[in-house]
């Protein structure tokens, strides 16, 4: 008897789970790179993260609304193919010694422009997998995901950063990337129609998608809310493992045991997330992972105060923890926040504009938060980055009550 397909959500949470952990390991791969073949400081750093995330506030306008003029899943594919080659040329730039950071840039910006791409058409093809009714849950089950990759990622980075080299673990997402386009592949049984309405002027497309996220939907108090906490992100992403590397002299296999103690943090945030959700509904949930964020920050930077390195290892460790704790609970209730009230034909739209401006912040933010590491030192930057967590939960709406459903809006 013929063994029974795996639903067409199930196929493409594995596709999602699986090219999650290989970018995770490019993530603290990537810091490598930087910090050991190329001899950077967090300065580098900042400008590879700077790079990374570049492409969204350059394009994130024009390919939202172009993705929403195309087929997802064929889009999915080619993005994923992308991304595969990218990683590919690099790690064997890396492996022959002629990987320079000029060429190092490049190749991120390109990785970061295929990423957009597939991000658009990712997320806007969950709503086609699930009915509405069970958009929070199937983005909790993503974020587990995630947050298990960030686990599993970061450590199996260490291994590989330190028995092969980080060139070498960049293939593991490239490999990643080729299992998810195979995903996408097997997901022809969901309907993908191209769009049937008349379609206006690009420049059309791109005002009525700013103004539905920025004045009609209701979305816009969150959004600027969490472009505020992108600033604290970069913050915190831009210092943490120069601190760890160059400030606490810790091993990238030290650094990697510390990162996935902060994914087992983000497994607990996912795996409770709607239970929590019920409780203090989607806008008090957001808040208190925005605050347990700001709590984390600070953790990380009091290790700089430990007497012994472990001590330090465990310090960074649990404010990792709290913060993956916080992004593991939140992340799925913003999603289903903006899904729920975004018609299909402007969720590209929704997704890609809303995350262009905040891979934007991040552009802007990350060089200038290397050089404020590199300046003023690494806990500055840590405690500023606790202090910006909690500025953009004081910029949420407020509640007005508790213990509803997490799906519903719940805000001024």
């Amino acid at each position: 008897m013929r063994k029974p397909r795996s639903s067409p959500f199930a196929r493409f949470w594995a596709g999602e789970a699986v090219s999650a952990i290989g970018t995770q390991v490019t993530l603290v791969a990537l810091q490598f790179v930087v910090l050991d073949l190329l001899a950077g400081s967090a300065t580098e750093v900042g400008w590879v993260t700077s790079a990374r995330w570049l492409p969204y506030l350059l394009f994130g306008l024009v390919v939202g609304a172009l993705v929403d003029r195309a087929r997802r899943r064929p889009t999915m594919i080619a993005s994923d193919l992308v991304r595969f080659g990218v990683l590919g040329v690099l790690a064997v730039l890396g492996l022959s010694g002629t990987l320079d950071l000029p060429t190092l840039l490049v190749l991120v910006m390109v990785l970061g422009a295929a990423g957009l791409v597939n991000d658009a058409a990712s997320m806007a093809f969950v709503p086609r997998l699930v009915p509405g009714s069970r958009l929070q849950h199937a983005h909790s089950r993503i974020d587990t995901s995630d947050a298990v990759a960030q686990v599993g990622g970061p450590a199996l980075a260490g291994v590989l950063i330190r028995t092969l080299g980080a060139p070498v673990a960049l293939l593991a997402d490239a490999v990643s990337y080729l299992f998810s386009a195979a995903v996408a592949v097997s997901l022809r049984d969901v309907p993908d129609p191209s769009p049937a309405r008349e379609r206006a002027r690009l420049s059309g497309d791109i005002l009525e998608g700013l103004r539905w996220v920025y004045r009609t939907s209701g979305l816009a108090k969150v959004a600027i809310a969490t472009h505020v906490w992108f600033v604290a992100q970069a913050l915190l992403m831009v210092a943490l493992v120069p601190f760890a590397v160059l400030g606490l002299e810790l091993s990238a296999a030290q650094v990697g045991v510390a990162l996935a103690v902060g994914g087992a943090g983000a497994v607990v945030g996912a795996s409770v997330t709607t239970w929590v959700g019920r409780r203090l509904g989607t806008i008090g949930t957001i808040a208190t992972c925005y605050v347990l964020s700001a709590v984390g920050a600070l953790v990380v930077a009091s290790a700089a105060l430990a007497p012994a390195k472990w001590g330090a290892v465990g310090l960074v460790a649990l404010g990792q923890a709290l913060h993956g704790m916080a992004m593991g609970a939140s992340n799925s209730h913003e999603m289903s926040f903006r899904q729920l009230l975004t018609p299909d034909h402007l969720q590209a739209r929704t997704n890609t504009f809303l995350r262009s401006a905040n891979r934007g912040v991040l552009v802007v933010m990350a060089p200038m938060a290397g050089v404020v590491a590199d300046r003023l030192g690494f806990v500055v930057a840590l405690a500023a980055a606790g202090v910006v967590f909690a500025v953009a939960a004081a910029l949420l709406p407020k509640v007005r009550r508790s213990g509803s459903t997490s799906g519903r809006l719940e805000h001024d």
